[in-house]
């Protein structure tokens, strides 16, 4: 049966692959150190859990929400962007809460893609900024994540050649997969160079409060003149280890919220109130920015374990500067297999779950994305396992040819 126009559109999810193997591993009795999916397992701080189980006592808070986000959860996020970036949003018209911010992203696609529109994304990126716009009939044209010289030169080439022009570039910095962060005057050239040909800015802050030099990343916002061009998207999902409570923000360019905000309004009714106002207690937290803290030094232990017990195993991991993922090369006597098959390898005869670069753009095959979402103790157990399987490698390499049956 012929495939949906839509799902046609849309390439196999490799990730996918990488869960099946795992979910038969398991079963099978394997203890997998999962290093694969972003999903946080720090608990959410037990204050905003209170919060939650408090308001849902309450009857009057069961009924349908605001698709827009309640007033105090947008005052909460706009008084954030105030203390955190200097600045200012009016919480009526440049603030919407989403479902997180992938939903925020799809949503958006939706409300200002006609069919054929071209939008400059990162490659590799996460699948969420292509495949937002490619439902919705959209083009994609790949763009640099590096932010050098040659990020500019693609941007003045995608101007030049793309027809029609584009309408609008993503940026993600920290960037989900490879941890790459930027400085504000990145930013600013980003900003002149969408003002003088017209075309929008979708930033993606997903990581903004989990970095480890002791330099805070910088919004798009903060860049004068940015709030013509530009909208932000957040998430409590990281910051928060509030993945599944689906909360986000889109902020920023008062065009652009408005249209997100009346797609929404026709496809959902909001997140659960008492979820919005444990959300709203948690950014208006006197002591939020101890709680971040604690949260950032978690993920940089992590890494720094990581980067020393892998690399002791033989596998070198380039340390990341932020985010809670490390974007690593596939060790050099793989790479011939791709990141899909050697993903599969170790989840076979190493026991981990990594996520295959080539689920982020083509230009991830060379590398896998490892999540710090274990612990210490089972991160150098997963370093203990890739050093036993590196140096038996050799000896059963010639077994790699069975992985094809998975495909």
């Amino acid at each position: 049966m012929e495939e949906f126009h839509k799902v046609r559109r849309l390439p196999p999810y490799v990730f996918e692959q990488v869960n099946r193997l795992k979910a038969s591993a398991r079963a099978a009795g394997a203890d997998i150190v999962d290093l694969g999916m972003g999903n946080p397992d720090l608990p959410t701080n037990k204050f905003i859990v209170d919060k939650l189980v408090e308001t849902v006592q309450r009857p009057d808070t069961h009924g349908y929400s605001s698709s827009k986000g309640i007033p105090g959860l947008r005052r909460a996020q706009a008084a954030y962007y105030a203390r955190r970036f200097g600045v200012k949003l009016n919480p009526d018209t440049q603030v919407v809460a989403t479902l997180g911010s992938k939903e925020g992203f799809a949503n958006m696609a939706q409300a200002i893609t006609a069919p054929g529109d071209v939008v400059l994304c990162p490659n590799p990126s996460y699948p969420i900024h292509a495949f937002g716009f490619l439902m919705v009939g959209g083009v994609i044209r790949s763009i640099p994540v590096e932010p050098n010289e040659e990020f500019f030169r693609a941007l003045e080439r995608a101007v030049a050649h793309s027809i029609p022009k584009p309408i609008a570039m993503i940026l993600c910095y920290p960037s989900n997969p490879t941890a790459t962060v930027v400085e504000l005057e990145f930013y600013k050239d980003v900003v002149a160079f969408a003002k003088k040909h017209g075309i929008f800015v979708l930033s993606d802050l997903a990581y903004s409060e989990i970095y480890f030099d002791g330099k805070p990343t910088p919004s798009i916002l903060q860049v004068p003149g940015a709030m013509d061009i530009a909208v932000e998207f957040t998430s409590m999902s990281k910051t928060f280890s509030m993945a599944g409570w689906r909360m986000g923000f889109a902020v920023g360019n008062e065009r652009l919220i408005s249209a997100l905000t009346r797609v929404k309004s026709y496809l959902d009714y909001g997140a659960f109130t008492p979820i919005q106002v444990a959300a709203t207690a948690a950014l208006n937290d006197p002591d939020l920015d101890q709680h971040i803290d604690e949260v950032r030094q978690t993920y940089k232990r992590r890494r720094d374990v990581m980067v020393e017990s892998f690399g002791r195993a033989g596998w070198d991991v380039p340390p990341p500067a932020a985010s809670m993922f490390a974007w690593v090369p596939v060790p050099e006597k793989f790479r011939h297999l791709g990141s899909l098959e050697f993903s599969k390898l170790l989840i076979e005869k190493a026991d981990v779950a990594v996520a295959p670069g080539i689920g982020f753009g083509e230009h991830g095959d060379d590398y896998v994305r490892i999540a710090l979402v274990e612990n210490e103790h089972r991160i150098r157990q997963a370093a203990r396992n890739i050093k036993r399987f590196l140096g038996t490698a050799d000896d059963t390499l010639h077994n790699v040819i069975s992985l094809n049956s998975h495909r």
